[in-house]
C-alpha cells in the first residue's frame, strides 16, 4: 500500500462572536428602571410587591446594590410600572436608552455629592452636642444650656434626618416597615424624651430635670452615624459597578468613514451601518465589529478578552469595537453595529447576571419581609420589660431605641448583590461572561469538568498529516472527491481538506444533496456517485472494513476519516486521512489547576479511541469516552451526574456539545466556537484558552463566599447587637455606629474581589 507522509498547514480558523442573551423567563421583554429611595432588603420585597401587581409583569427582580428593576412580561405598561412604584413610596424612572442611563449615573452623583454635604452638617451640628459627653467622662464639666441642645437637635432631627420620615410614612402607609421607619422611631423616641425632660425642667426647676437628663446627642448623633453609614455605603456601591462602567466607556462616540471618492469624514457612531469601511488610526479604538480589508496591527483586546498581550491582525482577520489598535493604520468593513456588536453584548449579559436573583438571595427577601415587624415587637417589649423592673421611662426608652437602631437590615440586603456586581465585573474584564447569578452559586459545587476536545483543549486548526488512496484510486481523485464533499462545510476537518486541495490546485466540483450525518460525518452526490466522509463509526454503519493500517496513526494520536462510497447497496473504501491538532499550550496547566483543586476530569470526544487515550494522557486527565455522537456526550453528561458527589461542569465549543452543554449542572462555552453552544451555557469564556476554566470556577467560588461572608456578618451583628441593645448594654449612640458599621463592611468586603486575577498555574 502506498502512503504519503507529509506536514501540512492548517488555514486560520474564523472567529464566530459570542451572542450572549438576557436571561429572561419565557417569552416577553424586559425593562429596566431605575429606582430611587430603597435603604434596605425590605424596601426591596416592598417595592418588588408593587411591580408583580402591574397587569403584564410576569417576572421582576430588583436589585438594592444597583438601585434598579428589572421587569419580564408581556405588554407592560413602563407608566404603570412607574405609578405602582410611586405608590410604594418609591421614585421609578424607566432606563430606555443610553442617554437615560446615563441621567440615572448622573442622578447617583448629585445624590453622592448631597449625602456629603448634609454629613459634613450633621457632624456640624452634633459634635458640640455629643463633646460635652466625652469630656464629662474626663472629669471636665461643659455641658450645654438645655436650650442650645434643643435648637441643635432640632436642625439635625427635621431636616437632615427629614428623609427618614418621608420614607418611613410612606413605609407605614403601605403597610410594611423599612430601615428609615426604624430610625425614625427610635430618635425621635429619643429627641420626645428629651424635650419632655427639657420642659418638664422649665416648668419644675426643682425636679432635677437638668441639661444632664437630656439625651438629645443620643438622637442627633444617631441620625448622624445612619447619614455618614449611607453616604459611605453609596461611595462603596459606586464602586462595584466600576468593571461595568469601564465595559461601558470603551464605546467610541465617533468612527472615521472612508468615502467612495477616497476622503474620509467623522461620523457619530450612531449613524454607522453595516458596510462602513471605517479607518483605525495607530492608538485608537475601534468603534465597530469588522473585518480588515487593508493593513495590519497589534490590537489590544484586554478589556473585552482578558488577554494580556496585544493579538496580532491582518486582513481578513475579525476585530471587536472597543479594543485598542496598535502601531498600524487599519481600514475595517463594519460587520456589526450598535446593540449586535460584541461589546454591546457583553455589557448586557453582565448587567442580565447583575440584576437577577440569587436563588440564595431569595431566602434573605423572606426573612426581610419579617424582619421589620418583628424588630417592633422587639422594641416594645424592651420598652416596656425595662420600665416595669427598672420603673425608669428614660432606661426603658433610650434601650428600646438602640433595639430599633441596631437592628435596621441595611447589611441583608446589600450582601448578595454587592459580591454579584463585584464577582461578574472582574470576570468580565479578564474575559469570562457569567449569564446568571445561579451559575455562581452552581460552580462551588463543581466535582466534576467533562471536556470536548477539538477545539476546546486542542486548538480546533487541524492539519493532514498523512493520507492514502485505497488500490484503484489515484491520488488526485482521492483529493477531488474528498475536497468537492467536504466544500459546504465549516467543520475544522472539512477546512483542512479544503486548504490542502486547494493547495495542490485541485478544485473541488458541486455537490448534491451534502447534509451532517451528527457526530460521524457528512453525506453527498458527487458527479452521480454516493459518498461518504467521516469517522470509522460511519464507515462500520455502512458495512465498510478499513483495516489495521490506519492504527498507528490513531495510536499517535491521530484523527483519522474516511472516504467511501456506495454503490448497488454495497460500500467501499475510497481512502483514508490523518488530521494532526496541536495541544492548546495552557490546557496541561489548566487540567493541572483543577486536579489541584480536587476537581475530577473527563474527557468526552466523538475522535478515535487512539487519538483521545494519547490526547488525554499528555494533559493529565482522569477518564476517556471516545467514539461518543452527541446524544452520546449528554447521556454521559447526564450518568456523571448520577455518580458525582457534586455538580458537573461541561465545557465545549461545537454544535455537537449543545445537548451536553444543557445537560451538564454547569456549561461552560469558548466564545471561539459557534452562537448556538454559548447560548446553551451558563458561562462564555472570551478567549479559547482552557485555563479560563479554572478561573471561571475560582471566581464563582470567590464570590459565592463573599456572598456567604456578607449574608454571615450581617446576621451576626443582629444576632449579637440586638440582645446587647435589649439587655441595656448599648447607647442609642454605640447602636447607631454599629449598624453603619455593619452595611459598609459587608459592602468593603464585596469590593475586595476587585483584586481577583486568575491563576497562571
Amino acid at each position: 500500500m502506498t502512503m504519503f507522509i507529509g506536514q501540512r498547514s492548517a488555514p486560520l480558523a474564523t472567529s464566530k462572536q459570542p451572542s450572549p442573551t438576557t436571561a429572561s423567563v419565557g417569552p416577553g421583554i424586559d425593562l429596566d428602571f431605575a429606582i430611587d429611595g430603597m435603604t434596605c432588603a425590605s424596601c426591596v420585597s416592598r417595592v418588588e410587591k408593587a411591580i408583580r401587581r402591574v397587569p403584564g409583569v410576569a417576572a421582576v427582580a430588583v436589585n438594592l446594590g444597583t438601585e434598579r428593576a428589572r421587569v419580564h412580561g408581556d405588554d407592560v405598561a413602563p407608566q404603570a410600572v412607574v405609578k405602582a412604584v410611586t405608590a410604594a413610596g418609591y421614585q421609578a424612572s424607566l432606563i430606555a436608552d443610553t442617554a437615560a442611563e446615563t441621567e440615572d449615573d448622573a442622578r447617583k452623583d448629585r445624590a453622592g455629592q448631597r449625602d456629603r454635604l448634609h454629613v459634613i452638617a450633621a457632624v456640624a451640628l452634633s459634635l458640640p452636642l455629643a463633646a460635652p459627653m466625652l469630656l464629662s467622662l474626663l472629669g471636665v464639666p461643659m455641658m450645654l444650656p438645655g436650650w442650645v441642645q434643643l435648637v441643635l437637635a432640632s436642625v439635625v432631627q427635621f431636616w437632615l434626618g427629614a428623609r427618614f420620615y418621608r420614607a418611613g410614612w410612606m413605609a407605614l402607609r403601605a403597610g410594611a416597615g423599612n430601615m428609615d421607619l426604624l430610625v425614625a422611631l427610635g430618635t425621635s423616641a429619643a429627641y420626645g424624651l428629651s424635650l419632655y425632660h427639657l420642659v418638664a425642667g422649665w416648668r419644675e426647676p426643682m425636679a432635677g430635670m437638668g441639661a444632664d437628663a437630656l439625651y438629645f446627642e443620643a438622637s442627633a448623633v444617631v441620625i448622624t452615624l445612619v447619614l455618614l453609614g449611607k453616604w459611605l455605603e453609596g461611595r462603596a456601591r459606586r464602586q462595584t459597578g466600576a468593571s461595568l462602567r469601564a465595559l461601558m466607556a470603551l464605546r467610541p462616540q465617533q468612527a472615521r468613514v472612508r468615502m467612495t471618492d477616497g476622503g474620509e469624514v467623522e461620523r457619530p457612531i450612531e449613524l454607522i451601518r453595516r458596510g462602513d469601511k471605517i479607518v483605525v488610526r495607530p492608538g485608537e479604538r475601534i468603534a465597530v465589529d469588522g473585518q480588515i480589508l487593508e493593513g495590519a496591527s497589534h490590537v489590544d483586546e484586554s478589556l473585552l478578552t482578558g488577554e494580556s498581550l496585544p493579538v496580532a491582525k491582518a486582513v481578513g482577520a475579525h476585530v471587536t469595537g472597543g479594543a485598542i489598535n496598535g502601531e498600524g493604520v487599519l481600514l475595517v468593513e463594519t460587520l456589526a453595529i450598535g446593540a449586535e456588536t460584541t461589546l454591546a453584548r457583553i455589557v448586557r449579559l453582565v448587567e442580565s447576571a447583575q440584576a437577577a436573583k440569587a436563588p440564595i438571595q431569595r431566602l434573605v427577601d423572606r426573612v426581610s419581609a419579617v424582619f421589620v415587624p418583628v424588630v417592633l415587637v422587639l422594641a416594645l417589649v424592651t420598652g416596656v420589660g425595662w420600665w416595669l423592673v427598672a420603673g425608669d421611662a428614660a432606661t426603658a426608652i433610650l434601650n428600646a431605641v438602640a433595639v430599633l437602631v441596631i437592628a435596621c437590615p441595611c447589611a441583608l440586603g446589600l450582601a448578595t448583590p454587592t459580591a454579584i456586581m463585584v464577582g461578574t465585573g472582574v470576570a468580565a474584564r479578564q474575559g469570562i461572561l457569567i449569564k446568571d447569578p445561579e451559575a455562581l452559586e452552581m460552580a462551588h459545587h463543581v466535582t466534576v469538568v467533562a471536556f470536548d476536545k477539538t477545539g476546546t483543549l486542542t486548538e480546533g486548526r487541524p492539519s493532514i498529516v498523512a493520507f492514502h488512496a485505497a488500490p484503484g484510486i489515484d491520488n488526485a481523485e482521492l483529493w477531488r472527491l474528498a475536497a468537492s464533499v467536504q466544500a459546504g462545510s465549516e467543520h475544522p476537518l472539512a477546512r483542512a481538506v479544503m486548504a490542502d486541495a486547494t493547495k495542490q490546485g485541485i478544485a473541488a466540483v458541486p455537490a448534491q444533496g451534502a447534509h451532517s450525518l451528527a457526530g460521524r460525518g457528512i453525506a453527498a452526490e458527487v458527479e452521480g456517485r454516493s459518498l461518504r466522509f467521516g469517522s470509522r463509526l460511519l464507515m462500520r454503519d455502512i458495512g465498510v472494513e478499513v483495516g489495521d493500517d490506519v492504527t498507528s496513526w490513531e495510536h499517535d494520536g491521530r484523527t483519522v476519516s474516511f472516504l467511501a462510497e456506495i454503490q448497488a447497496g454495497s460500500a467501499r473504501l475510497l481512502g483514508a486521512f490523518a488530521f494532526g491538532d496541536a495541544v492548546k499550550p495552557t490546557a496541561a496547566a489548566a487540567i493541572a489547576m483543577l486536579r489541584a483543586a480536587g476537581i475530577r476530569t473527563v474527557l468526552l470526544t466523538g475522535d478515535n479511541a487512539g487519538s483521545a487515550h494519547a490526547a488525554a494522557k499528555s494533559l493529565g486527565i482522569d477518564e476517556v469516552l471516545a467514539e461518543l455522537l452527541p446524544e452520546d456526550k449528554a447521556t454521559t453528561v447526564q450518568r456523571l451526574r448520577a455518580e458525582a458527589s457534586g455538580a458537573v461542569a461541561m465545557v465545549g465549543d461545537g454544535v455537537n456539545d449543545t445537548p451536553a452543554l444543557a445537560a451538564a449542572d454547569l456549561g461552560i462555552a469558548m466564545s471561539t466556537g459557534t452562537d448556538v453552544a454559548m447560548q446553551a451555557a451558563a458561562i462564555t469564556l472570551m478567549r479559547g484558552d482552557p485555563a479560563l476554566v479554572a478561573a471561571a470556577l475560582d471566581i464563582s467560588r470567590r464570590t459565592y463566599s463573599k456572598i456567604r461572608q456578607g449574608l454571615f456578618w450581617a446576621f451576626f451583628y443582629n444576632a449579637i447587637g440586638i440582645p446587647l441593645a435589649a439587655l441595656g448594654y448599648l447607647s442609642p449612640v454605640l447602636a447607631g455606629a454599629a449598624m453603619a458599621f455593619s452595611s459598609v463592611s459587608v459592602v468593603s468586603n464585596a469590593l475586595l474581589l476587585r483584586r481577583w486575577r486568575p491563576s497562571k498555574g
